[in-house]
Protein backbone atom coordinates (compact mmCIF):
# COMPACT_ATOMS: atom_id res chain seq x y z
CA UNK A 1 0.00 0.00 0.00
CA UNK A 2 1.21 3.69 -0.94
CA UNK A 3 0.53 6.37 1.72
CA UNK A 4 0.80 10.03 0.49
CA UNK A 5 4.05 10.34 2.95
CA UNK A 6 5.96 8.65 0.65
CA UNK A 7 4.16 10.35 -2.51
CA UNK A 8 5.83 13.44 -3.94
CA UNK A 9 5.20 17.01 -2.08
CA UNK A 10 2.18 18.87 -3.31
CA UNK A 11 3.65 22.08 -4.06
CA UNK A 12 0.37 23.69 -3.78
CA UNK A 13 -1.96 22.10 -1.75
CA UNK A 14 -5.35 23.48 -2.82
CA UNK A 15 -5.51 21.74 -6.61
CA UNK A 16 -5.04 18.62 -5.21
CA UNK A 17 -2.43 15.51 -6.26
CA UNK A 18 -4.29 14.84 -9.76
CA UNK A 19 -3.73 17.88 -10.90
CA UNK A 20 -0.30 18.24 -10.57
CA UNK A 21 0.25 14.73 -11.64
CA UNK A 22 -1.26 16.01 -14.98
CA UNK A 23 0.56 19.43 -15.20
CA UNK A 24 4.00 16.80 -14.53
CA UNK A 25 2.32 14.46 -17.66
CA UNK A 26 2.04 17.86 -19.56
CA UNK A 27 5.94 19.05 -19.27
CA UNK A 28 6.09 15.68 -20.72
CA UNK A 29 4.21 16.42 -24.22
CA UNK A 30 7.17 16.75 -26.89
CA UNK A 31 4.54 18.60 -29.67
CA UNK A 32 4.56 22.17 -29.05
CA UNK A 33 0.85 22.85 -30.18
CA UNK A 34 -0.22 19.89 -28.04
CA UNK A 35 0.88 20.66 -25.25
CA UNK A 36 -0.02 24.65 -25.47
CA UNK A 37 -3.48 23.13 -25.86
CA UNK A 38 -3.32 20.58 -22.89
CA UNK A 39 -1.99 22.93 -20.37
CA UNK A 40 -4.82 25.36 -21.49
CA UNK A 41 -7.54 23.07 -20.93
CA UNK A 42 -5.68 21.97 -17.63
CA UNK A 43 -5.80 26.08 -16.61
CA UNK A 44 -9.53 25.53 -17.59
CA UNK A 45 -10.05 22.57 -15.32
CA UNK A 46 -8.06 24.96 -12.08
CA UNK A 47 -10.51 27.64 -13.02
CA UNK A 48 -13.90 25.52 -12.58
CA UNK A 49 -12.45 24.58 -9.14
CA UNK A 50 -13.29 28.07 -8.45
CA UNK A 51 -16.40 28.77 -10.23
CA UNK A 52 -17.59 31.89 -8.08
CA UNK A 53 -14.34 33.50 -9.46
CA UNK A 54 -14.55 31.97 -12.94
CA UNK A 55 -14.94 35.02 -15.48
CA UNK A 56 -12.25 36.92 -13.70
CA UNK A 57 -9.62 37.72 -15.64
CA UNK A 58 -7.19 38.21 -12.66
CA UNK A 59 -7.65 35.00 -11.57
CA UNK A 60 -6.88 33.23 -14.92
CA UNK A 61 -3.40 35.34 -14.69
CA UNK A 62 -3.46 33.43 -11.00
CA UNK A 63 -3.96 29.98 -12.41
CA UNK A 64 -0.88 30.23 -14.60
CA UNK A 65 1.38 31.51 -12.28
CA UNK A 66 0.30 28.80 -9.86
CA UNK A 67 0.25 26.23 -13.23
CA UNK A 68 4.36 27.64 -13.58
CA UNK A 69 4.91 27.53 -9.95
CA UNK A 70 3.93 23.76 -9.82
CA UNK A 71 5.97 22.76 -12.87
CA UNK A 72 8.83 24.43 -11.19
CA UNK A 73 9.47 26.52 -14.48
CA UNK A 74 10.22 24.22 -16.19
CA UNK A 75 7.20 23.88 -18.86
CA UNK A 76 7.56 25.41 -22.15
CA UNK A 77 3.89 27.04 -22.94
CA UNK A 78 2.62 30.53 -23.32
CA UNK A 79 -0.09 32.34 -21.29
CA UNK A 80 -2.59 34.27 -23.14
CA UNK A 81 -1.10 37.50 -21.60
CA UNK A 82 2.15 36.73 -23.23
CA UNK A 83 3.60 37.27 -19.90
CA UNK A 84 5.77 33.80 -18.75
CA UNK A 85 6.14 33.58 -14.96
CA UNK A 86 9.67 33.39 -13.24
CA UNK A 87 10.79 31.93 -9.89
CA UNK A 88 11.52 35.67 -9.02
CA UNK A 89 7.83 36.96 -9.05
CA UNK A 90 7.23 33.94 -6.83
CA UNK A 91 9.51 35.08 -4.22
CA UNK A 92 8.23 38.66 -4.00
CA UNK A 93 6.95 39.87 -0.84
CA UNK A 94 4.63 42.80 -1.13
CA UNK A 95 5.09 45.67 0.98
CA UNK A 96 4.11 45.68 4.42
CA UNK A 97 1.10 47.66 5.42
CA UNK A 98 1.77 50.07 8.48
CA UNK A 99 -0.11 50.12 11.02
CA UNK A 100 -2.35 53.60 12.06
CA UNK A 101 -0.17 56.46 13.36
CA UNK A 102 -2.94 57.04 16.07
CA UNK A 103 -2.08 57.52 19.58
CA UNK A 104 -3.58 54.82 22.11
CA UNK A 105 -5.50 56.58 24.94
CA UNK A 106 -8.02 58.62 25.45
CA UNK A 107 -10.17 56.94 22.84
CA UNK A 108 -13.63 58.09 24.94
CA UNK A 109 -12.81 61.35 23.13
CA UNK A 110 -12.79 60.28 19.62
CA UNK A 111 -10.34 60.63 16.73
CA UNK A 112 -11.12 63.90 16.00
CA UNK A 113 -10.47 65.82 19.26
CA UNK A 114 -6.36 65.37 18.83
CA UNK A 115 -7.23 67.46 15.33
CA UNK A 116 -8.54 70.11 17.09
CA UNK A 117 -6.13 70.60 19.80
CA UNK A 118 -3.56 70.71 17.08
CA UNK A 119 -5.33 73.31 15.29
CA UNK A 120 -5.81 75.35 18.48
CA UNK A 121 -2.00 75.04 19.43
CA UNK A 122 -1.26 76.67 15.86
CA UNK A 123 -3.34 79.74 16.28
CA UNK A 124 -1.31 82.61 17.24
CA UNK A 125 -4.27 84.42 18.50
CA UNK A 126 -3.97 84.52 22.21
CA UNK A 127 -7.83 85.18 22.94
CA UNK A 128 -8.93 83.19 19.93
CA UNK A 129 -7.03 80.27 20.97
CA UNK A 130 -8.33 80.54 24.32
CA UNK A 131 -12.16 80.39 23.34
CA UNK A 132 -11.02 77.50 20.91
CA UNK A 133 -9.66 75.43 23.76
CA UNK A 134 -12.82 75.94 26.00
CA UNK A 135 -14.57 74.73 23.32
CA UNK A 136 -12.56 71.70 22.74
CA UNK A 137 -12.73 71.20 26.61
CA UNK A 138 -17.16 71.29 26.71
CA UNK A 139 -16.56 68.91 23.58
CA UNK A 140 -14.75 66.67 26.17
CA UNK A 141 -17.17 66.64 28.81
CA UNK A 142 -19.70 65.86 26.37
CA UNK A 143 -17.97 63.56 25.10
CA UNK A 144 -16.88 61.77 28.60
CA UNK A 145 -20.22 61.96 30.07
CA UNK A 146 -21.82 60.45 26.90
CA UNK A 147 -19.76 57.67 26.85
CA UNK A 148 -19.03 56.98 31.03
CA UNK A 149 -22.34 57.48 31.97
CA UNK A 150 -21.83 55.28 35.18
CA UNK A 151 -18.93 57.75 35.89
CA UNK A 152 -19.04 60.97 37.48
CA UNK A 153 -16.98 63.73 35.63
CA UNK A 154 -15.87 67.17 37.23
CA UNK A 155 -13.83 69.65 35.16
CA UNK A 156 -10.85 69.13 36.66
CA UNK A 157 -10.56 65.43 35.01
CA UNK A 158 -11.31 67.12 31.93
CA UNK A 159 -8.76 70.24 32.38
CA UNK A 160 -6.33 67.04 33.26
CA UNK A 161 -6.65 65.44 30.07
CA UNK A 162 -6.68 68.40 28.20
CA UNK A 163 -3.53 68.90 29.22
CA UNK A 164 -1.80 65.73 28.54
CA UNK A 165 -3.57 65.49 25.35
CA UNK A 166 -2.02 68.64 24.61
CA UNK A 167 1.28 68.18 25.52
CA UNK A 168 1.09 71.01 28.01
CA UNK A 169 0.69 73.83 25.35
CA UNK A 170 -3.35 74.06 25.93
CA UNK A 171 -4.39 74.60 30.04
CA UNK A 172 -7.51 76.00 31.35
CA UNK A 173 -6.76 78.03 34.77
CA UNK A 174 -8.70 76.49 38.06
CA UNK A 175 -11.58 79.37 37.89
CA UNK A 176 -12.47 78.31 35.11
CA UNK A 177 -15.79 76.42 34.41
CA UNK A 178 -16.67 74.33 31.60
CA UNK A 179 -19.81 74.66 30.31
CA UNK A 180 -21.50 71.87 28.15
CA UNK A 181 -24.84 74.06 27.03
CA UNK A 182 -23.06 75.40 23.44
CA UNK A 183 -22.35 72.23 22.73
CA UNK A 184 -25.68 70.83 23.32
CA UNK A 185 -27.48 73.35 21.51
CA UNK A 186 -25.54 72.94 18.50
CA UNK A 187 -25.96 69.42 18.45
CA UNK A 188 -29.55 69.34 19.25
CA UNK A 189 -30.25 72.42 16.55
CA UNK A 190 -28.52 70.40 13.79
CA UNK A 191 -30.77 67.52 14.69
CA UNK A 192 -33.78 69.85 14.86
CA UNK A 193 -33.00 70.83 11.57
CA UNK A 194 -32.54 67.41 9.84
CA UNK A 195 -35.96 66.52 11.52
CA UNK A 196 -37.16 69.47 9.69
CA UNK A 197 -35.92 68.87 6.23
CA UNK A 198 -36.82 65.30 6.14
CA UNK A 199 -40.87 66.55 7.29
CA UNK A 200 -40.74 69.10 4.52
CA UNK A 201 -39.40 66.46 1.91
CA UNK A 202 -42.39 63.96 3.35
CA UNK A 203 -45.31 67.04 3.00
CA UNK A 204 -43.83 67.86 -0.79
CA UNK A 205 -44.01 64.53 -1.48
CA UNK A 206 -47.90 63.78 -0.02
CA UNK A 207 -48.62 67.45 -1.68
CA UNK A 208 -47.22 65.72 -5.64
CA UNK A 209 -49.40 62.86 -4.37
CA UNK A 210 -52.49 64.45 -3.84
CA UNK A 211 -52.28 66.36 -7.40
CA UNK A 212 -51.72 63.53 -9.15
CA UNK A 213 -54.91 62.00 -7.59
CA UNK A 214 -57.21 64.92 -8.60
CA UNK A 215 -55.60 64.93 -11.96
CA UNK A 216 -56.17 61.79 -12.70
CA UNK A 217 -59.97 62.00 -11.11
CA UNK A 218 -60.42 65.19 -13.58
CA UNK A 219 -59.65 63.01 -16.45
Amino acid sequence: MEYNSQKENLVIAEYGRNVQNLINYAIKIEDKEERQNFTEALVELMNQMNPHRKGDEDHKEKLWRHLFRIADYSIDVVPPSGVIPTPEESEYKPTTIPYTSNQRGYRHYGGHIRKLIAKAIELEDEEKKAEFTMIIASYMKLAYRTWNREHYVNDEIIKQDLKKLSNGALSLTEEDVIDISAVKYNTRSNNNNRKRNNNNGRSNNRRRNNNRGQSRRRR
